[in-house]
């Protein structure tokens, strides 16, 4: 059994595979093993890799069960003491796995961790799905260290220590194998997006720290599944946001913020139309359909899990401070609003 399991998970994905998995294979560490494991593809991704990489082990997935589903099913079947959930449309670089391992070795309260993830396009830029590590606010909405909303920073070494945050990208998350399956895993509900962050607020919830590592650099293209106009991704990332409070938020903070945050929904919603984004504003309304038609199999959920005051969630409102107050980059956000 090796220490560390590199899996990609491929969905459709033959021309990532063939652009990068050479490159994770010659940056692999001599501890750790690489897996593709395979969510149904309709291409030939799995002809590609069995003619181009034998050596590589393959998992087959039956069916196309998302994100969270397709990396469950492939876990069970692999043995290690960390996980790296890697994406296909990831450039790695040298020495991307030991920095992280040799953080995570030095202290056993840290449960998941992530690299420095910038654009694949701009590499002077953060990319959008991590940058330098991932927050919430406390209405649930994801910003990162170099990356509020739309704005990407550029890399000037402004992020490069070494700091606990509230979530680790599912692009590239280092995790516990031991933890990961604890807690069950990513929530096979969420099929796609914000599945991440709902497992990181269950580590937390049980204790665990989640952690940045600046010295693992990768480089990320993004979108590689659903375009960020799509519709889809949309009514996955409000519906999913509001599970994920719904689950994970301590009690007696539930229906505030929910009702709260409907109402910010449904400005967003408002601001599709306005903008002529019929199917976005159709995905935020049926988005609250589900959550509401769900609510009761939610709060059996809930019941089910350990809920605390959590740190690294930000304190105010970031939709206001980054609209309204023109707050466009995470270092213009007050530390003391972090707890």
């Amino acid at each position: 059994m090796k220490k560390v399991a590199v899996v990609i998970l491929n969905y459709n994905g033959k021309e990532f595979l063939e652009k990068f998995l050479p490159t994770v294979i010659a940056n692999n560490a001599d501890y750790s093993e690489i897996i593709v494991a395979d969510n149904k593809s309709t291409d030939d991704s799995v002809d590609f890799m069995r003619n181009n990489f034998p050596d590589i082990r393959l998992i087959l997935n039956d069916f196309n069960g998302g994100f969270a589903t397709g990396y469950n099913i492939a876990l069970r079947q692999i043995e290690a003491d960390y996980y790296v959930l890697l994406n296909s449309d990831i450039e790695v670089t040298p020495n991307w796995i030991e920095p992280v391992i040799e953080l995570m070795e030095s202290d056993e309260s840290i449960a998941a961790c992530q690299p420095k993830i910038l654009s694949y396009f701009d590499k002077s830029k953060f990319e959008y799905a991590g940058a330098a590590g991932g927050y919430i606010d406390k209405y649930g909405y994801p910003f990162c260290r170099g990356r509020v909303f739309q704005e990407l920073e550029t890399d000037n070494g402004q992020y490069n220590d070494v700091k606990e945050i509230f979530w680790a990208t599912g692009a590239c998350m280092f995790v516990r194998a031991s933890l990961y399956h604890e807690l069950g895993g990513l929530d096979d509900d969420f099929f796609a997006h914000m599945e991440e962050i709902d497992l990181c607020w269950r580590l937390k919830n049980a204790g665990y720290k989640i952690m940045y590592c600046p010295d693992s650099k990768i480089y990320h293209i993004g979108g590689g599944t659903l375009p960020k106009s799509s519709a889809r991704k949309t009514y996955l990332n409000f519906r999913n946001n509001l599970s994920l409070l719904m689950k994970n938020l301590p009690k007696g903070k539930v229906f505030g913020t929910i009702s709260y945050r409907f109402f910010l929904d449904w400005v967003a919603a408002f601001k599709f139309l306005c903008d002529g984004s019929f199917a976005d504003f159709f995905a935020v309304t049926r988005a609250h359909f589900s959550f509401l038609r769900h609510l009761p199999y939610l709060k059996k959920k809930r019941r089910k899990l350990t809920q605390n005051k959590v740190s690294q969630i930000y304190q105010k409102n970031i939709v206001f401070k980054h609209f309204l107050e023109k707050k466009k980059l995470y270092n213009e956000l007050e530390e003391r609003d972090f707890s």
